[in-house]
């Protein structure tokens, strides 16, 4: 079943592409910034000069270039196919413990480093969230309780 016509379903669906939007940028940022420009992200995140030679975060900008795709096509796909944004919600949750645990074991960190990685699991987890009721919604699967 597609989205319904509703007032709320236009909105709810403006908030749909606002948050896929949103991770969409952010990721593409991301991936831009680890693969192409790491020095920039060692100096921001740890505010020291950069040296990685298991290029792990290379690696970790690879894996947000796969986000970034799949948020591209879930942001194309999802008023025919809702099933993206499940899709969608299952990467953002696979994120969810990534960070906290990059910050634990992290021996250098700035301010923006420690903050960015503290908020990035919570908003993961709600932004997952907000997908997968949506996907309920689109689907007509809403069992009545939030």
């Amino acid at each position: 079943m597609l989205f319904r016509k509703t007032m709320e379903g236009n909105h709810a669906s403006k908030r749909i592409n606002t948050l896929l939007g949103a991770l969409l940028v952010l990721d593409i940022v991301l991936s831009v910034v680890a693969l192409f420009i790491p020095e920039f992200w060692s100096r921001v995140m740890h505010g020291v000069p950069y040296d990685d030679p298991q290029g792990l975060l290379r690696r970790t900008g690879a894996t947000w270039v796969a986000f970034t795709l799949f948020q591209g096509i879930a942001l194309a796909r999802w008023r025919k196919e809702p099933f993206w944004l499940v899709v969608v919600a299952g990467l953002r949750w696979s994120e969810i413990i990534t960070d906290w645990i990059y910050l634990y074991f992290c021996q250098d960190i700035t301010l923006f480093g420690r903050l960015g990685l503290f908020v990035s699991p919570p908003v993961n987890i709600l932004a997952g969230w907000y997908l997968i009721k949506s996907y309920q919604h689109c689907s007509g699967q809403t069992s009545g309780r939030s």
